[in-house]
């Protein structure tokens, strides 16, 4: 009767414990798709951004002595750019830093290329341009927004990756934290102007 009841207590003790493994692998699956997923939005508004980029160029050499080499910064931005390539799954401090910093550059030429139009205002009164231009921040918008979605999904994730008895099972079968998009070091001081 004794060793009934020690056979019993054992097997509901394996019983829980395989049930809440259960629940705790299938929800980190779940929260696992929701990174993928928001990252996948994410790489989707950088793309828009890069594919409007030809367009802006070619209506930008139209320009009589336009500026040659802010172009090629330009163009050579947003090359290196869509050459930096991030698995969802593995999304750690270092490689999102890489694709940061070439988002940032890709950023930074095109701000440049935007302030040099300012000198051409027959640019400026080109229709094309001005649709580009708007599409450009419509774009830089989708991104901020998707940045922020996608580090609340990660902060979900990371979250029960971290809580226990969750995180039991994580390191068991390979779940780790993910890293989150920053802001660019510098961006929380207000440019100074002088006139």
């Amino acid at each position: 009767m004794k060793s009934t009841v020690v056979i019993g207590v054992v097997i509901l003790f394996v019983f829980i414990l395989f049930g809440a493994g259960g629940c705790s692998y299938n929800g980190l699956v779940k929260e696992r798709e929701n990174v993928n997923s928001a990252w996948a939005q994410v790489e989707n508004v950088y793309q828009r951004r890069a594919d409007l980029i030809p367009n802006l160029v070619n209506t930008v050499k139209g320009a009589a002595n336009f500026e040659k080499s802010t172009l090629e910064a330009v163009v050579t931005a947003r090359a290196s750019a869509t050459q930096v390539k991030l698995d969802a799954n593995n999304l750690d401090e270092a490689g999102l830093k890489r694709f940061q910093q070439a988002q940032d550059g890709l950023s930074s030429a095109i701000s440049r290329l935007l302030m040099v139009t300012e000198n051409y205002p027959d640019l400026k009164a080109n229709k094309n341009f001005s649709e580009l231009q708007s599409q450009l921040e419509g774009s830089e918008n989708r991104i901020s927004t998707e940045r922020k979605k996608f580090n609340d999904v990660v902060r979900t994730y990371n979250t029960k990756v971290s809580s226990f008895p969750t995180n039991l099972f994580a390191g068991m079968f390979g779940y780790a934290p993910k890293a989150y998009f920053e802001a660019t070091k510098g961006s929380d001081k207000a440019p100074e102007v002088n006139f």
